[in-house]
């Protein structure tokens, strides 16, 4: 069996013996950080005449005021105004422990079981003298909050904060972009170091768990975020399928992983043939890769996500598969933002007229499945710089040679 270069040939124990930690130097968001982000939001929400803007408990509530916190089926948030000032809510039960994950300074005001945060989240406002006005609310804020506020209002206007939270959370600041740079190096090594314990029979959990292993020593705390390890037709699924099967001579290979550091979040698929991929394969692995490099280079400072997602769609279709979402194709968007969530704002999907501008990150991901035979899924980031798009890692080098390895020297080769 002819094996593609930087596929099989070693064990888990000798690669995880490879892996060190990676995550010194790296700089956790600070006090500062956190409050240029307020007043930016505070900027926004003038401009737009937002007296308020709720944070629920989850990652927006992080990202303004370094509160990590989850959310559950308690009302527990952040409320932020004009004049870039805070007030919190809690449970009364919770009020010891939520000072202390609080980072940003601001007051609190709690509820016992039996009271209504709703109503207390509503005189929290008037005590700000707001008595009428645009109330935000972030966009993740679960039904029964917005429902029961809107039950117990008689003088706001409740609106969608999507402008507000996205508007500042798309554009990421230099730390930011760092620490995903890092949390990208880290799931890049990894999944390189996957593809070559790849052996005759080997499980998904096998790998699975190696992965996990690998993540969790190279500097991640909890390991992988996730994990989606496919084999053969088993790949044309793009989130996986319900029993995968064991890898067989011959298989196409997808491993789309990522861990999460600082907060942040890696997100990177490859796709391999374990074995001598068939002339098909090729074709499709190749049109992928030609996809994936239109979309970047159409994803320039001014364009529309709409307008990178149609540049794949472009050079699929003329390639003999599907301009539209019908297979054999692309039956997904082309990307999607990511940061402290592995799905945010920005998305590369047809119609979206979300302007790329510095600072965003998106992936970059145009996977073709063929039906009952394999899926092919290239994925990388990158991020918008003063001069256009920069990739976080290096998409694959060829279907011969995934990874770009000199043969000679035994090292990457971009």
């Amino acid at each position: 069996m002819t094996q593609t270069i930087g596929i099989g040939g070693s064990t888990p124990e000798i690669e995880l013996a490879k892996i060190q930690n990676r995550t010194a130097g790296l700089v956790n968001i600070d006090i500062d950080e956190f409050q240029s982000r307020i007043q930016k939001a505070a900027k926004l929400m003038k401009e737009q005449d937002i007296q308020a803007l709720y944070l629920h408990a989850g990652t927006s509530l992080y990202y303004f005021t370094g509160t990590k916190w989850n959310p559950s089926e308690r009302m527990v948030g952040a409320i932020l105004y004009q004049d870039e000032s805070i007030d919190y809510i809690a449970p009364k039960f919770e009020e010891g422990t939520f000072h202390k994950f609080k980072i940003v300074n601001g007051h609190l005001d709690c509820w016992e079981e039996h009271e209504s945060p709703y109503l207390l989240f509503l005189n929290q406002i008037a005590n700000k003298g707001i008595a009428n006005g645009n109330i935000a609310l972030d966009e993740s804020t679960p039904f029964f909050v917005v429902d029961q506020i809107q039950k117990a209002n008689t003088n706001y206007t409740l609106i969608n904060g999507l402008s507000i939270t996205s508007g500042c959370r798309m554009q990421k600041s230099e730390n930011e972009i760092a620490i995903i740079q890092r949390a990208k190096d880290i799931t890049l090594e990894v999944i390189q170091a996957a593809a070559r314990i790849l052996r005759l029979g080997i499980t998904e959990k096998e790998v699975v768990d190696f992965i996990h292993n690998a993540h969790t020593k190279a500097g991640a705390p909890a390991g992988s975020y996730f994990c989606i390890v496919l084999f053969g037709d088993d790949t044309q699924y793009p989130h996986g399928v319900t029993v995968p099967q064991p890898l067989q001579e011959n298989s196409a290979v997808i491993i789309d992983t990522g861990c999460k550091i600082n907060g942040y979040i890696s997100d990177i698929t490859r796709s391999f043939f374990f074995g001598t991929p068939t002339e098909e394969y090729k074709k499709i692995w190749n049109l992928e890769q030609q996809a994936q490099t239109a979309a970047f280079q159409a994803a320039q400072l001014g364009a529309t996500c709409g307008s990178v997602d149609s540049a794949a769609r472009k050079i699929i279709g003329d390639g003999g598969l599907s301009y539209e979402y019908e297979l054999p194709g692309l039956p997904h968007r082309v990307g999607h933002g990511t940061g402290l969530d592995i799905h945010e704002y920005p998305y590369l999907v047809r119609g979206s007229q979300i302007i790329l501008k510095e600072g965003m990150v998106v992936s970059n991901e145009p996977m073709l499945c063929v039906p009952g035979k394999f899926g092919i899924r290239h994925e990388d980031h990158f991020y918008m710089t003063a001069n256009g798009p920069k990739w976080f890692t290096q998409p694959m080098h060829s279907v011969e040679n995934p990874f770009g390895i000199n043969i000679n020297l035994k090292t990457e080769v971009s």
